[in-house]
């Protein structure tokens, strides 16, 4: 859990640095295809640097070099297809960029990829921008769904408009300023030059990210 907490938060700082709207990895749903507003790979990935897909073209819009796609299904969370970006040289008339599938070379001969590396939450927007932020997963949407994710298991869900889920947001960040976890990341941001204000502002902001469990009751 601390590894995943460090990963993740390096990623989220990661993302507020850049002036750009990324391209969101994907997820179906309940039959449906939603964005996501987290990258599940990348804590696979930190551990399993080897294996990160390479060829893709990087941008300020793509700083991961990859779109990955996952699907709940039977209860779990499956990844179910890693896509890049790649410029295609052997046709002088075609100048566009292409997607191309690197799933088997990330996970060679394996049918179902369960995400069992993964606890955590994972937000998907959906409905209108409310408000759209130039900038990393900054926008905010008309209506959001948490899925709570145990070990690549899908334990339950809830779904908000956008004014309950900034509520719910607040609740969830008062649970976790109860918890070691906040202690300890707060220790380590604050060692870094950073106000108790920053730091809460900003731990509030990215709380479903380095929470791993629906708090609020």
């Amino acid at each position: 859990m601390k590894f995943l907490i460090t990963t993740i938060i390096s990623t989220a700082l990661y993302l507020t640095s850049f002036a750009t709207a990324q391209y969101p990895d994907k997820i179906f749903f309940n039959g449906k295809e939603y964005a996501l507003l987290s990258n599940p790979l990348e804590a696979f990935f930190e551990k399993n640097p080897e294996r990160r897909p390479e060829g893709g073209v990087i941008s300020s819009a793509l700083w991961r070099g990859y779109v990955a796609t996952f699907e709940v299904r039977d209860n779990q969370l499956f990844v179910k297809d890693i896509q890049i970006i790649y410029i295609n040289t052997t046709d002088k008339n075609n100048h566009d960029d292409e997607w191309k599938s690197v799933m088997e070379e990330v996970f060679p001969e394996q049918k179902d990829v369960k995400v069992d590396w993964l606890t955590g939450l994972l937000v998907l927007p959906h409905g209108k921008i409310v408000n759209y932020v130039h900038m990393g997963y900054g926008s905010t949407y008309e209506k959001y769904f948490l899925l709570e994710i145990d070990k690549g298991d899908y334990i339950k869900s809830k779904q908000f408009d956008y004014e309950e889920y900034e509520k719910f947001k607040d609740k969830q960040f008062e649970e976790y300023k109860k918890t070691e976890e906040y202690k300890e990341t707060k220790a380590k941001l604050k060692k870094e030059g950073n106000s108790d204000e920053y730091i809460d502002n900003f731990l509030r902001s990215f709380v479903t990210d380095y929470t791993s469990k629906i708090l609020p009751d």
